[in-house]
């Protein structure tokens, strides 16, 4: 039970740090932030008026809002954090001299990760019932938006662990983690797109969350994807245990 459990202080501890930014409102707003500003202008400002899979625009547009707003903030805690903790805090150095395994460590990150994207997820959710009465949550939209979780913590701890510098984490979410915020189906769907530029956002791991999280019931396109972003948080984990148990700086 003990070598089970070895990954908890790591979590307990990011999770006690999160605590302190939730009694900040200035937390909870800034998660809030672009995902509302996002529903506002295009939600809103398009309204009702253009309608997309037999649905209008805003409920289209709020389940892709959720996949984003977990991705963003479970990929940019984690990527942040352990920057920060392994440059400058040097307090990772203690998780590495612990006796404890380095799947230990990348489960207690991200775990960590996972809890913060539920977070920012869970506000945009109340937003999108506020919002339009045809959103739903089913079963399998809660099992995709938990991977999604996953796989972007995992590939956090990544970021966090091959970047020399803070600015360095800026880097790879603007050539990473925007582009696929914007190009994967958050706010338009990509089937007509063309073949050329499908294949690129076929390769997206956001493109197969925005995919499988709108199925209202499963199918084999949902499968195909869930079994995309089963693979991505796989390989991620897998890699960031490694990076992890090579560390020797």
């Amino acid at each position: 039970m003990i070598v089970r459990l070895s990954f908890y202080p790591i979590f307990l501890r990011e999770m006690l740090l999160f605590k302190r930014k939730l009694l900040k409102l200035g937390y909870i707003f800034s998660a809030m932030v672009i995902p509302i500003i996002y529903l506002l202008a295009f939600g809103f400002g398009l309204g009702r008026d253009i309608s997309i899979h037999g649905s209008d625009y805003l409920t289209f547009l709020i389940p892709g809002l959720v996949a984003m707003s977990s991705m963003n903030n479970s990929y940019t805690w984690v990527a942040s954090t352990l920057n920060l903790n392994r440059i400058y805090f040097k307090t990772f150095q203690i998780y590495v001299q612990a006796p404890i395994k380095a799947s230990s460590i990348m489960i207690g990150e991200v775990l960590a990760g996972m809890s913060k994207g539920l977070f920012a997820s869970l506000l945009i959710i109340i937003v999108g019932y506020l919002s339009s009465t045809a959103f739903k949550i089913t079963p399998l939209f809660l099992a995709v938006l938990l991977i999604n979780c996953f796989l972007f913590s995992s590939l956090g701890v990544i970021a966090g662990m091959i970047t020399k510098s803070h600015e360095d984490t800026a880097t790879y979410s603007n050539f990473f983690i925007i582009p696929m915020a914007f190009f994967s189906g958050t706010f338009f769907p990509i089937d007509k797109l063309p073949f050329f530029v499908k294949v690129v956002i076929y390769l997206f791991p956001l493109t197969h969350t925005n995919i499988a999280i709108r199925k209202m019931h499963i199918d084999f396109e949902g499968v195909l994807s869930i079994i995309i972003l089963l693979v991505y948080a796989a390989a991620f984990f897998y890699y960031g245990s490694r990076l992890i148990q090579r560390y020797s700086e």
